[in-house]
């Protein structure tokens, strides 16, 4: 049957109309029902039960007036106590006293309300077991005080009975806490144990008192009476263990009374003791609370960690006090763990104590954050624990600390520290945020093209007053640990004293004349017109504005430096500046020069001074194009191409495949097409290629060698700053990631399309591995800390296996710039360890003293970490916690390291000093010269000296002859006057003599009886060994088939010590081979300038052309 047979025909509409009317006649016909719900409470018991037990605030009320009868019929009792008058001494005046009228109705009165309000409970209370109430024993002490009452309304002899009053004191003490625990459920407070446990001590105490001062008055009727002043007087010496026997009771009832007594309170108060003991104890481990009240006068911020290391507290505290206006803050952690043991000892230390307070709690648990005030706190610090096995876990856990405070605290400026570069998004909302992956590769890749720049970015982000080493004989000690105490700071120029007399010049002519006169060193501006891109170096097309925030690097704060104007170089006589300095005075003519031709393009006047080389005459370029002058020609970063590709088939562009979420999109050197991932792998063959190394591929020099576990998404943050479009493209240096695991298809899908990637398989423990990837003939070698080791069971020993392979490829190849992360700052001691080197063991010594003097940078001396050689990523926390003064500090450091890129903002570079250089003399000429010219801005000199060893047949007694660097007779400016006089060879043998002592006098003078032997025998062990060592490796590359030519002049290292100073004074005086970090300007903005240039002198020459013809 078809479906139109089986519908059924709708009713006509007459009898819907009729069914219609038939239900709404029913529906008004039919009687509706009214349904109460919870009938059982409108009952008049119900109502009572309501009133004076359930709801919080009417049996408040009913609770303390309670309190106060039971209260006032103790009064009543000593009262009577006092007006006693009854002097005999029988029996049965134990049982009767005399009471007056009016006393008696008073304790009536009182008598017959307590038993009412105790009836009317009791009643209330009865769900249909009576004896269960009426067996309590509050409910029995009730009766024994009120019904002799009652009953003597009515038989007129009871009414001289006497009726153990003071027993209400006990029910007194039931009432108070009940009242405060419905005072307690009124307020919605949950945090009161110990307050109820103190109360619950201090109301036992008072009534056992109480009750034995009455009860002993009361029995020594019927013996020697005593006063109710000398009943107390006896308790106290009682319960006080002292007994002076002056007070005794004399009669069996009190003696058994007192035994009674001491018993309970023997029973009572230990175990109340205890419960207060237990409470105590759990507070002191969960932190107790941060009091509302202190909120309203104080400051503090939050600290939240899952566990708190005794080395990350002291960095933050160290760190975050280090400012003079955070002195008065307040320190709240907030830590799930229990209390460490060290942590504890820590926190007990006056100078921490009563400003930091341990919370045990969770952040994500809302009454936690409530105790910790968090909506009142200035900031939240999240910091993440690096050590657990899992990092992307520890990073989920920060995760949720982060989303469980904004949403408590929305206001609260969140300060979040993330592993992990892909889970950085899941915290965009965070003020401030340092992900550890990302900035710990990049610095380990700037480490290899600018040496020491992890040394120069953690001295750059630590606070310091730059006093480390400046009572060290060591002429390098002393300038290091001044320049370390160099930091950033910020000021607005119309408001600072060092650049409001620049307002209107170019970056770089502010940038030379404030360093020129006051030493500071101006590295970048945050524009009055964007608020937010901070540039550094952006160049001399940028004009300083009076609304610009300055970014410059000084040891102190501008608001913290006193201004001494230097007039005695007014009155000496001028002198010619030498021929070498010819070149130095350009730098004026070049300053000048910009000024001009910035005035001109935009048509107002600004005028120079200047006490150089005047200008005579306005050239016909538009720019001097003097940026080749410390760099190589054919292809100078300050003169962009102006084509997208190269001469090697490479183009600039944005990598077409991000390894993450959120990572910062940055123009890049990329190939055409991308690299097969066959070709990628050196020990394999394929159609590609015939060769298994690293040969293949004609790799030589300026080779870089990435040792480790797996690739990561941090791998993708090493290559970026080596690949950058700034840097040029003859500076390229080929990466080989020597990894333990297969990578993953994604990484190389992301790396393939940058040129000369490649990887090998291999361990860091094999030397074939090592051979075979290149090491021999490598520019640098980066040994990455392994995520499978960071977690031991003694915290330190998590670095041992990555020391142990470093210091074994140290001794194989020791002219390899090795550079190596670590879990803990103190391993870095253990690096290139020697325990016969006189300069370690003495650089131990003088790091326990500086330590000892409460330093923050003690390990600034250790020689690996100043050569930038060693590197740990804890010691980059500080740059969280700076962010809460210096908010701008992680935005400055990511442009630093090439992680972010600013348009018309500069990157960080270095350049080499030749021989040719040297006529510069000084670092100032030097600053001159470079931003003068080519418009670059030096921050600072990383310098090598070589440590040329006494001959061994020269004994140390030999080398105290001369003067002594601690002698006491001489003052320390006649001591250098003198030095300064001597030759340039007397003057070397000097310092190295003194340095001989300074180390010796450090050791003790066990080490100078031992050290001429010793340093003969040091020689000729370490000749004959590195040259073992050498043939050994030389052996084994043979064997291998690789070539081992230049191997020998590669292991031929000289014992030399590195370090980096940061702004060093104008008159420091440059030497061969150092290398000077440079901030340069971005080459894209330089081409946009001189093409603005060449519009405006192009307009300004056909406006002249069209005069002239209107003249003619």
């Amino acid at each position: 049957m078809d479906d139109g047979e089986n519908e059924v025909e709708p009713l006509p509409l007459r009898h819907r109309l009729k069914d219609f009317l038939l239900r709404e006649q029913k529906r008004q016909n039919d009687a509706k029902v009214q349904v109460d719900f919870s009938v059982d409470q409108n009952s008049f018991k119900e109502r009572l039960r309501f009133y004076c037990i359930k709801n919080q605030r009417s049996s408040l009320r009913v609770r303390v007036f309670y309190l106060s009868l039971k209260v006032l019929s103790c009064i009543l009792y000593i009262f009577r106590a006092l007006t006693d008058t009854e002097d005999q001494h029988k029996w049965a005046s134990i049982i009767w006293v005399k009471r007056n009228h009016s006393l008696w109705a008073a304790q009536v009165s009182v008598a017959v309300i307590c038993l009412f309000i105790r009836i009317l409970l009791t009643y209330l209370r009865y769900k249909g077991n009576i004896w269960q109430q009426v067996l309590q024993l509050a409910f029995i002490l009730e009766m024994i005080n009120t019904v002799p009452f009652v009953i003597g309304i009515f038989y007129q002899p009871l009414q001289n009975l006497f009726i153990p009053v003071f027993l209400n004191c006990w029910l007194a003490k039931r009432a108070l806490e009940n009242m405060v625990n419905d005072f307690h459920r009124a307020i919605q407070r949950t945090q009161s144990a110990m307050f109820n446990q103190l109360l619950i001590l201090i109301s036992t105490i008072i009534c056992l008192i109480f009750t034995f001062i009455c009860g002993v008055e009361h029995l020594q009727r019927a013996g020697k009476k005593l006063s109710v002043f000398d009943s107390f007087y006896f308790c106290i010496v009682t319960f006080s263990t002292v007994g002076f026997g002056d007070v005794l009771p004399d009669i069996w009832p009190s003696k058994l009374l007192v035994v009674i007594m001491i018993c309970v309170a023997l029973v009572v108060l230990p175990i109340q003791f205890e419960e207060l003991a237990y409470l105590w104890m759990e507070r002191q481990k969960s932190g107790g609370d941060y009091s509302k009240q202190r909120t309203e006068s104080e400051r503090h911020v939050v600290l939240c960690v899952s566990s708190v290391k005794l080395d990350l507290l002291m960095d933050f505290l160290n760190e975050f006090y280090a400012h003079p206006r955070l002195q008065e803050y307040y320190v709240i952690i907030l830590c799930p763990a229990e209390q460490d043991v060290a942590v504890r000892r820590v926190l007990r230390i006056p100078m921490w104590s009563h400003r930091v307070i341990y919370l045990q709690g969770s952040a994500l648990k809302d009454q936690d954050l409530v105790r910790a005030k968090m909506d009142n706190a200035e900031a939240c610090f999240i910091l993440t624990c690096r050590c657990e096995e899992d990092r992307n876990a520890a990073d989920y856990q920060t995760i949720l600390r982060a989303w469980a405070v904004k949403d408590f605290a929305p206001s609260c400026t969140l300060f979040v520290q993330i592993l992990k570069p892909e889970n950085k998004f899941h915290v965009k909302f965070a003020d401030h945020i340092v992900c550890e992956e990302e900035f710990k590769y990049a610095m380990l890749a700037l480490n290899c093209i600018c040496p020491a720049t992890s040394t120069f970015i953690t001295l750059l982000v630590h606070t310091s007053r730059g006093l480390e080493g400046q009572h060290s004989p060591e002429d390098w000690h002393r300038i290091y640990g001044k320049c370390s105490g160099n930091e950033v700071y910020s000021i607005v120029l119309k408001e600072s004293i060092f650049f409001s007399e620049y307002e209107g010049k170019s970056f770089t002519y502010a940038s030379f004349n404030a360093y020129n006169k006051y030493g500071i060193c101006l590295i970048g501006v945050c524009p009055d017109n964007t608020k937010k891109n901070i540039l550094l170096n952006p160049g001399p097309e940028h004009i300083m504005n009076p609304l610009d925030v300055c970014f410059y690097i000084s040891l102190t704060k501008e608001e913290n430096t006193c201004f001494k104007t230097q007039t005695g170089c007014r009155n000496s006589p001028k002198t010619q500046p030498p021929t070498c300095s010819a070149i130095a005075s350009m730098g004026a003519v070049a300053i000048d020069l910009q000024e001009i031709s910035i005035a001109s393009s935009l048509g107002a006047s600004l005028s120079t001074e200047t006490n150089m080389v005047p200008v005579l005459e306005l050239p016909d370029s538009p720019s001097l194009q003097t940026a080749n002058l410390f760099s190589d020609q054919s292809k100078c970063p300050c003169q962009p191409n102006t084509g997208d590709e190269g001469s090697n088939d490479y183009v600039k562009g944005y990598p077409p495949d991000l390894p993450y979420i959120g990572s910062s999109p940055i123009l890049c050197h990329l190939r055409k097409k991308k690299t097969p991932k066959c070709c990628m792998k050196l020990q394999k063959t394929c159609y590609h290629k015939d060769e298994e190394d690293v040969k293949a591929y004609g790799l030589k020099d300026k080779l870089i060698i990435v040792s480790a576990e797996a690739t990561g998404n941090g791998l993708y943050n090493f290559i970026l700053p080596l690949r950058a479009s700034y840097r040029p493209e003859n500076e390229l240096c080929p990466i080989v990631l020597l990894l333990e695991q297969e990578p993953d298809a994604e990484f190389l899908e992301t790396v393939c399309w940058f040129p000369m990637i490649y990887y090998f398989l291999g361990t860091i423990d094999s030397l074939d591995d090592l051979l075979r990837c290149g090491v021999s003939f490598a520019a640098s070698m980066v040994v990455v800390d392994k995520e499978s080791t960071m977690f031991a069971e003694e915290d330190y020993m998590a670095d041992a296996k990555t020391i142990i392979n470093v210091q074994t490829l140290f001794r194989l190849l020791s002219g390899l710039n090795i550079i190596t992360e670590l879990t803990h700052p103190a391993n870095m001691r253990f690096m290139q360890f020697s325990a016969k080197d006189c300069h370690s063991l003495a650089f131990s010594k003088l790091e326990k003293k500086e330590r000892e003097k409460g330093s923050n940078l003690s390990f600034i001396f250790r020689l690996p970490f100043a050569a930038g050689r060693v590197f740990s990523i804890g010691m980059l926390d500080t740059l969280l916690y700076q962010c809460f003064v210096k908010d701008y500090m992680i935005t400055i450091t990511r442009l630093l390291l090439g992680l972010e890129n600013t348009p018309k903002s500069g990157f960080l570079c270095s350049m080499s000093i030749t021989e040719e250089d040297l006529c510069i003399e000084t670092y100032g000429r030097l600053y001159e010269m470079l931003s003068s010219t080519v418009g670059d801005i030096p921050i600072g000199i990383y310098r090598t000296e070589s440590q040329t060893l006494e001959p061994p047949e020269t004994p140390l007694s030999q080398m105290s002859d001369k003067v002594s660097v601690f002698e006491e007779g001489k003052d320390q400016e006649e001591q250098h006057q003198a030095l300064h006089c001597e030759s340039p060879d007397i003057q070397t043998h000097s310092l190295r003599r003194r340095s001989m002592q300074w180390a010796s006098n450090l050791l003790g003078p066990w080490h100078a009886e031992r050290d001429a032997d010793r340093q003969q025998r040091g020689v000729l062990l370490s000749c004959s060994e590195r040259l073992e060592l050498t043939e050994l490796v030389k052996k084994r590359m043979q064997n291998l088939g690789l070539s081992t030519h230049g191997f020998d002049k590669m292991n031929n290292n000289q014992s030399s010590h590195s370090y980096a100073l940061i702004n060093p004074s104008p008159d420091t005086k440059l030497e061969l081979n150092d290398i000077v970090y440079i901030i340069r300007k971005d080459p894209l903005s330089l081409e946009l300038y001189d093409t603005d240039i060449k519009k405006s002198w192009r307009s300004d020459s056909q406006i002249r052309e069209r005069n002239t013809k209107n003249h003619l």
